[in-house]
């Protein structure tokens, strides 16, 4: 479903992970996946792998929240806890949004939700990586704070093209 007059931003709300979500996740993973050009996928990951990764999530009481439109994944944003110790306190950053639903605030939102958990759950350091060209997402995450921490030079290379990665970082404390 795509956003028309009878749709608005405020008709999306911004959920907490669960596995019942867990498929229409793996759908909108797939569907940014193959955009080819903002994730380090080209398509999603099988349905169990992804049930399984929601699981863990669950379990590890690690971070994900869910742009939702009905019952229908349009965006997520999760922060994974990092397991070695002497980088517990670390978290890292994922996150996406359907094509269609992009530039409407869906990502300050979800932002807002994960960093709010994150210091919640005790962690200090937000960690992440995104491609240089990714400009909008920058800015996303230049608004709430992070910061560049170094930069890999053609780190990605797909259909052909170098892609240069920067490492951004959020303090929390």
């Amino acid at each position: 479903m795509g956003i028309g007059s009878a749709v608005t931003m405020n008709d999306i709300k911004i959920v907490n992970k669960s596995l019942e979500l867990a498929d229409s996740f793996r759908d909108a993973l797939d569907s940014v996946s193959r955009e080819r050009m903002w994730l380090a996928f080209t398509e999603a990951p099988p349905y169990e792998h992804m049930r399984k990764f929601v699981q863990g999530l669950i379990s590890d009481n690690d971070i994900q929240v869910y742009a939702v439109l009905g019952d229908t994944v349009v965006g997520w944003c999760d922060i994974t806890r990092r397991k070695r110790s002497v980088f517990a306190h670390t978290g890292s950053l994922g996150m996406g949004i359907v094509k269609e639903y992009r530039g409407k605030g869906l990502g300050s939102r979800m932002m807002e939700e994960v960093i709010k958990q994150a210091r919640t759950n005790g962690l200090e350091k937000i960690c992440l990586e995104v491609y240089s060209h990714n400009a909008a997402g920058i800015a996303l995450y230049k608004k709430f704070g992070f910061v560049e921490e170094g930069k890999k030079i053609r780190e990605a290379k797909l259909d052909g093209k170098y892609l240069d990665e920067y490492f951004m970082g959020l303090q929390l404390l």
